[in-house]
């Protein structure tokens, strides 16, 4: 079956690496027209995003402030002539011990990983009301489903992401517009990578199907999700695409380096 996706814009918070970057050019590869945005979007995605034959626009915006939030949208709408999809997929993570936590790390916590979020949906919902169509997929974290140390903000940002999903979902139901969230499990670049270092094996000794993520499963799930066509009546969901990474508990640190993180 066709996904219907040919010829939609979609907006991707976050689009430059990893998961964004796998999300993007899976839906390239589906003939969606791809707005990406990050502090520093990598011109090498950008490309690759062109080469699949659709347009490809680079934005610059730190989504932790909400004057840039409202720019994005509007260079989104501007540049690709409308916008059928959002994506927020950005993520920032500051590594504090709880008797550690700062200012300075909670609020970026917040205002990256979750504030952003509002802010952004708020912009493209109203855009999805006036045009009458319109589907938005919010990319949680397994943070939320397996605490681990030193997450304090990271974990209490990206799990207020469900709820306001949930939210969101039932608001837009009336005006015909989808939302759904997908969390990935674990890929080895970026975030995931610097918190892991070198304890790899302790996280895929905890993994059912005991190997790592790839950008395009991700991507995969992402475009069944934002396909009127596939999924027309999946909204407020969570879709788990994690090797079962949240069917165990996270123990990447001893209880003893729990204690030393947590010393004065």
């Amino acid at each position: 079956m066709e996904s219907g996706l040919k010829g939609k814009r979609a907006l991707i918070t976050g689009g430059a690496t990893g998961i964004g970057r796998g999300i993007a050019l899976a839906l390239a590869a589906e003939g969606v027209d791809i707005a990406i945005a990050s502090r520093n979007p990598a011109a090498k995605t950008v490309e690759a995003i062109g080469a699949h034959g659709v347009r490809a626009l680079r934005l610059v915006a730190d989504v932790g402030h909400e004057d840039q939030v409202v720019r994005m949208v509007q260079e989104t709408i501007d540049g690709l002539g409308g916008l059928d999809l959002y994506v927020n997929n950005v993520a920032a993570h500051w590594d504090e011990p709880v008797t550690k936590v700062t200012g300075n790390g909670w609020l970026n916590s917040i205002n990256t990983n979750l504030s952003a979020c509002v802010y952004a949906c708020r912009e493209v919902s109203r855009h999805f009301i006036a045009q009458g169509t319109g589907s938005i997929l919010i990319v949680g974290s397994t943070a939320a489903h397996a605490p681990l140390a030193t997450e304090t903000g990271y974990r209490v940002s990206k799990a207020g992401l469900k709820p306001y999903m949930e939210l969101l979902a039932v608001e837009l139901a009336p005006f015909k517009i989808r939302v759904n969230m997908v969390t990935p499990g674990y890929l080895p670049t970026g975030v995931s990578a610097a918190v892991i270092g070198d304890r790899e094996k302790e996280i895929l000794d905890q993994i059912p199907l005991r190997c790592p993520g790839k950008p395009e499963d991700f991507g995969n799930a992402a475009a069944w999700l934002l396909s009127d066509t596939l999924s027309a009546y999946t909204t407020g969901s969570e879709l788990l695409v994690d090797g079962g990474f949240h069917l165990r508990p996270t123990a990447l640190f001893s209880d003893d380096e729990v204690r030393q993180m947590n010393a004065d």
